[in-house]
C-alpha cells in the first residue's frame, strides 16, 4: 500500500490535488473517494464492512452468509413502516438505510469529499495500548469500482458489466472544488414520495417490479460497486456520503486498490480547528442536535474556548 505522511492541515490539500492521481493521461478528472479512520489499518481496523468484523460468520460457508444478510434484512424492512416516510424501492435502499441506522451490512461508508474524511480522521485522538497517542489515516481509493447507477443502466441496455464503462463521461472541471481535489458530481439518487411504489409494502420482499426484472442486487455482485444512497438523512447531503457495496464482505480491500494518508497526531489539533474555520466540523457534517452538542463540546470544553 502506497503511503503519504501528512503533518499540516496545508499539506494534505496539497497531497489531495497534486500527488493521487485525480487526472488521468489525458488531464481528465477521475472519480476519488475517501475513508477517514482514527486508526490505521495496520493497528487491527481492517478496511471491510462492519458485517466483515464479525469474525465468527466466517465459519458460515458464502451461500449461508448471504441467506442470514437476506433473513436480517428482511427484518429490518418489515419494520420499515413504522418509522420511514417512504418505502426503500430495492434492496440497496434497504440496505442503505440499515447501514446509516447502524445494522451491520456489506456496505462500507466513502466521501467524495476529502475533507469530510480528513474530518472523521481527526475529530478524535486516540491512543494505543500502552497509552501513546496513535495517527490516523485517511484512504483513497483508487481502484475505480463501477458505479451501480451506471451498472443499472448498462443492465436496461443488456450490457451490464462489472468494469468501468469505456467512454465513460469524465468529470466536469468546472465544480468550484478544483483547488481541494473535491468531487461534488456524483450522481445522487435522491428519493421523492411520488417516485415510490408504496404497493411494495404489501408484496414479500423479492416481488418488487425491479427484482422480478432481474435487477441486480447487492448479493449478486461479483465485483466491489460504488452506490449513491437516497438522502435519507441530511448527514449523508452534509457528507457527501456515498456506500462502496462489497462481494467479499468478510475480506479487507486489497492493498493494490487504496492508497494510504498518514495523518500524523501533532497536527490533529490544528487540522481541527482548520476543519472548523472551513466550516468542516460537527454542526455542519451532523446537522441535527448531535452535531450542535458535539460542535458545542468542542468550542467550549475540548479547546477552551480557542479557536
Amino acid at each position: 500500500m502506497n503511503e503519504f505522511t501528512i503533518d499540516s492541515f496545508e499539506k494534505y490539500l496539497r497531497i489531495v490535488r497534486d500527488d493521487i492521481g485525480i487526472t488521468d493521461q489525458k488531464g481528465q478528472r477521475k472519480r476519488r473517494y475517501f475513508r477517514g479512520q482514527t486508526k490505521r489499518t495496520f493497528e487491527g481496523y481492517d478496511l471491510k464492512p462492519s458485517i466483515g468484523r464479525y469474525a465468527h460468520l466466517n465459519s458460515l460457508p458464502p451461500i449461508e452468509r448471504d441467506r442470514l444478510e437476506n433473513e436480517v434484512l428482511e427484518t429490518f424492512s418489515n419494520h420499515l413502516l413504522t418509522y420511514v416516510n417512504h418505502l426503500p424501492r430495492n434492496d440497496w435502499e434497504a440496505l442503505a438505510i440499515a447501514q446509516h441506522h447502524g445494522l451491520p451490512t456489506r456496505f462500507m461508508d466513502w466521501t467524495t469529499n476529502p475533507l469530510v474524511a480528513l474530518y472523521f480522521a481527526c475529530r478524535e485522538s486516540k491512543k494505543d495500548k500502552d497509552g501513546n497517542p496513535c495517527d490516523s489515516a485517511v484512504y483513497v481509493l483508487i481502484s475505480e469500482p463501477p458505479r451501480y447507477s451506471e451498472l443499472r443502466r448498462q443492465q436496461k441496455n443488456g450490457t451490464a458489466s462489472l468494469k468501468e464503462p469505456e467512454g465513460a463521461t469524465p468529470l466536469s472541471d468546472d465544480d468550484g472544488y478544483d483547488n481541494f481535489g473535491l468531487d461534488e458530481t456524483s450522481e445522487a439518487n435522491v428519493v421523492e414520495e411520488d417516485e415510490l411504489d408504496t404497493a411494495t409494502a404489501t408484496r414479500p420482499r423479492g416481488q418488487s417490479e425491479a427484482v422480478k426484472e432481474g435487477e441486480l442486487t447487492p448479493f449478486d455482485i461479483t465485483g466491489n460497486v460504488i452506490y449513491d444512497p437516497p438522502h435519507v438523512s441530511p448527514r449523508i447531503r452534509a457528507q457527501d456520503g456515498v456506500l462502496l457495496a462489497c462481494h467479499q464482505p468478510m475480506q479487507p480491500l486489497e492493498e493494490k486498490d487504496v492508497l494510504e494518508l498518514v495523518i500524523s497526531h501533532t497536527a490533529h489539533d490544528d487540522i481541527r480547528r482548520r476543519l472548523d474555520q472551513y466550516g468542516v466540523f460537527d454542526k455542519q457534517l451532523f446537522p441535527d442536535l448531535d452535531g450542535i452538542a458535539k460542535w458545542l463540546k468542542y468550542r467550549v470544553f475540548e479547546i477552551n474556548g480557542m479557536t
